[in-house]
């Protein structure tokens, strides 16, 4: 099958007759003269009403941008958005003493959890430090693992997280 390249013309059976404005690793990004832009699968059934040679765009912008974004992340202190779970919002933390004659302690769970993401984003950044430093391996091997001890005694806090991908994570079992 050969990629059909941008300013290719196409007639789709759902959606009638459209331009590829660009292409990705599986999808086509098409302009529909009725029904707008749509994306589809590479290997979709549609007539090729006009191929465009050479001019397939292997890396699209979004592609680019999230390479640039992902750069971003893992080389500089930058913190990425982290958001609560929704029914934590608006919610506090109250620690209450075991002896009764002291005060308890509240604290809005917004500031608390902003904290406990502030901690990771911190061993983030010195994990990064540690695997460019000039360290010998065995030493940088150690720090990581103290590192990842450290993530994994802050797995308690993941209930917090809307998205399982932004959670910690520890040492996982073999």
């Amino acid at each position: 099958m050969k990629l059909l390249g941008i300013g290719s013309r196409i007639n789709h059976s759902e959606f009638g007759k459209g331009v590829v404005t660009n292409v990705t690793a599986i999808h086509y990004w098409v302009t529909f003269i009725d029904n707008g832009l749509e994306t589809i699968d590479i290997d979709s059934e549609f007539e090729v009403i006009d191929a465009a040679e050479d001019e397939v765009d292997t890396v699209s912008f979004y592609e680019v941008e999230k390479s640039l974004l992902d750069i971003l992340k893992k080389w500089s202190d930058v913190s990425e958005v982290v958001s609560i779970a929704d029914k934590w919002k608006g919610g506090k933390l109250i620690m209450q003493p075991g002896d009764d004659n002291l005060k308890s302690n509240e604290l809005p769970i917004d500031k608390f959890f902003h904290k406990i993401t502030m901690v990771r984003d911190r061993l983030r950044v010195m994990e990064q430090k540690i695997n460019s430093s000039n360290l010998e391996e065995q030493e940088k091997i150690d720090l990581q693992q103290y590192i990842t001890r450290s993530y994994g005694s802050l797995t308690s806090f993941n209930v917090l997280f809307k998205l399982k991908t932004q959670q910690f994570v520890g040492q996982r079992s073999k």
